[in-house]
């Protein structure tokens, strides 16, 4: 859990405001409506197989396909209120299995992570992982089949790339004419030149990492490539930037860096941005860098992105993006832009310092907000921390709070149900409704997320409470609801339908609320110095347009029920333009209308009973 520290002084400065009904400023939103992803991991999605054997074989264990998404299971996804599907784990990446006889190189064990191998150490950009084709040979069609099954269905289709690293044994055996392989022309001599692909330690073999904590290549197994070798020489660098030519265990020893022209003193080979730049539109910056003498690996990575655009996708996720130079992402993306305005970019970049470059210079659509909302909401989850801070966070995000993408769960994080994490998918759903409430940016989850999974079992490589990515397995709860393929849930535990259920009422009401694109005020400070009975526990805030005017009340506790009233400030009461009175307040979660708002000389209250874990989102109607 990182240090929360730096939001304090941000929480303070909130407080201190004339009045925390005040609307905040924040930019335009480049979208009608909410947008929700729903993260799946590909080879799992559709695996009906239920061994759940450590280090299983894909024989054993099984493997989901392109195909496992029926028409059925994508009508299914969709009424959960989904917008966009992000399929993880599409591009080649190195694996452990024979595909010889397809023209596919085998993959050493020493430098795979696990059997089936990491999403994030892709081997060939310009074809998919032969795992999830029906027909190898025909894999690239599949997935197209899967992109036009997907828009069908009214979503649009988000896949990864990954600038900073490619797999150990990158072999694009199947790029396009007028493109080549990362490293094909490279100098192996030097440890850098600009338009080398990769860094190189000249003189020096890769030696495979000492192992650590008993870990042995497939859990044991014996295996002719297995053998604590990997010829590579000279060596590379390392994909998380080590240097040696040994590598740590816990280095990404399976990938190796992309030379994006920094030099390894970390000095730019490459033009910058003219000041006052990130200003600019992106079609700007495509003009900009128009005709400008760039590295070689730029043209490679928008030369990527550009084929998987032709091939239907809709937009991409970018991993680890802050570990590649800002004026690239300005070059890549607006060279997306430009084919293809609408597209969706998605950065993973942890380091707040750095959003507002990465977003308006590199011209990022969304970026996670992990180190401040994600981190703070998993504390007080955890019962640790304060809904105090929450209040600061927003303030300090109002100018890029659409960028700013949220979530619960991810393929890096603990499964909310596991003990490391809240030990209780229930305690998500407070949290659930805040995450995809309180802002007009997306709203993201994780598959199986909605059934409560608590990934409790260690598949292999890693460890439980998170969904393996590393290995062949199936999600329990994930295999409940497809049903041997039905797609009906007929097997979920009651409780397991109870919370699909609230998900999706959630996030279908949040692509259908205008109020979620308008404006926010808090008024959590507010009743915390002016409310008895409101406890840092609870966290409210208002959402409205002319025509829709929303509160949301979300409370973090687990065993009191409250009983207090809230107050709306009078600020938010001129800005609604509600006369004394009173109206009535309809729940949009349950469809409950016992509720009524009481405005007297300007000020607003309502009698509130909340239940442990208990969330509502208020809608205004009529005066009474």
């Amino acid at each position: 859990m990182k240090s929360l520290h730096w939001i304090l002084p941000v929480f303070i400065a909130a407080l201190c405001l004339p009045c925390s009904g005040q609307d905040q400023p924040k930019p335009k939103p480049m979208e009608n409506s909410k947008v929700v992803v729903y993260q799946v991991f590909t080879r799992l999605f559709g695996n009906k197989t239920t061994t759940h054997k450590p280090w299983g074989t894909l024989q054993e264990n099984g493997v989901g396909k392109f195909n496992d998404f029926t028409d059925k299971a994508l009508e299914e996804i969709k009424a959960l209120g989904i917008t966009h599907i992000w399929y993880t784990g599409v591009p080649h990446h190195a694996l452990v299995g024979d595909y010889t006889a397809f023209g596919i190189s085998n993959d050493d064990p020493d430098v795979v992570k696990g059997r089936a191998g990491s999403p994030y150490a892709v081997k060939d950009y310009y074809n998919v992982n032969p795992d999830l084709a029906v027909d190898v040979n025909n894999r690239l069609g599949e997935f197209k089949a899967l992109v036009e099954r997907t828009h069908r269905h009214g979503m649009k289709v988000i896949i990864d790339i990954v600038p900073n690293h490619v797999a150990r044994n990158y072999q694009s055996v199947n790029h396009p004419e007028g493109t080549s392989g990362f490293g094909a022309g490279d100098d192996k001599t030097v440890e850098y030149a600009r338009d080398n692909d990769f860094y190189y330690i000249p003189g020096y073999s890769f030696r495979v990492p000492e192992p650590r904590d008993n870990y042995k290549p497939l859990g044991g197994e014996a295996h002719p490539l297995s053998d604590g070798f990997f010829e590579e020489n000279p060596a590379k660098w390392t994909g998380n930037g080590s240097r040696r030519a040994q590598p740590d265990f816990y280095d990404w020893y399976e990938t190796v860096k992309i030379n994006f022209g920094v030099r390894p003193d970390r000095t730019k080979d490459f033009p910058l941005l003219p000041e006052g730049f990130e200003n600019r539109p992106a079609e700007d910056h495509y003009a900009f860098w128009n005709g400008k003498d760039v590295p070689g690996s730029w043209k490679k990575f928008r030369d990527i992105a550009l084929y998987w655009l032709g091939m239907g996708v809709d937009g991409f996720r970018f991993d680890m993006a802050e570990m590649v130079p800002v004026e690239f992402w300005s070059y890549m993306n607006s060279s997306i832009k430009h084919a293809r305005k609408d597209a969706f970019l998605l950065a993973e970049v942890y380091n707040p310092s750095l959003y507002r470059d990465y977003i308006r210079k590199g011209k990022m659509d969304y970026l996670y907000d992990k180190v401040e909302l994600y981190d703070t909401l998993k504390h007080i989850m955890q019962g640790h921390g304060s809904a105090d801070h929450l209040a600061g966070i927003q303030q300090g995000l109002a100018d890029i709070e659409h960028h700013m993408l949220h979530f619960l769960e991810n393929h890096d994080e603990q499964r909310i149900a596991s003990p490391a994490f809240a030990g209780n998918a229930l305690k998500g759903k407070p949290a659930m409704v805040l995450s995809a409430t309180i802002s007009t940016s997306p709203t993201m989850i994780y598959f199986a997320q909605e059934f409560g999974e608590p990934a409790s079992d260690n598949a292999g490589f890693g460890s439980a409470t998170r969904t393996t990515i590393f290995d062949y397995w199936g999600v329990p709860s994930q295999q409940r609801w497809m049903n041997n393929g039905a797609f009906d849930g007929a097997r979920l535990y009651p409780e397991e339908k109870e919370l699909r259920g609230f998900y999706a009422r959630l996030l279908n009401f949040t692509i259908r609320s205008k109020a979620l694109m308008g404006h926010y005020a808090e008024i959590h400070s507010h009743n915390r110095m002016h409310t008895t009975g409101y406890y840092d526990k609870c966290f409210s805030f208002a959402r409205w347009t002319d025509d829709e005017h929303l509160l949301v009340v979300v409370n973090f506790k687990e065993s009191i029920t409250d009983i207090y009233e809230l107050e709306l400030p009078a600020s938010l009461i001129q800005q609604w333009k509600l006369a004394d009175g009173k109206y009535q307040l309809t729940d949009q979660l349950y469809g409950e209308a016992g509720f009524e708002l009481v405005v007297t000389n300007g000020t607003g209250k309502i009698s509130m009973k909340v239940q442990p874990l208990e969330s509502f989102i208020l809608k205004l109607g009529d005066k009474i």
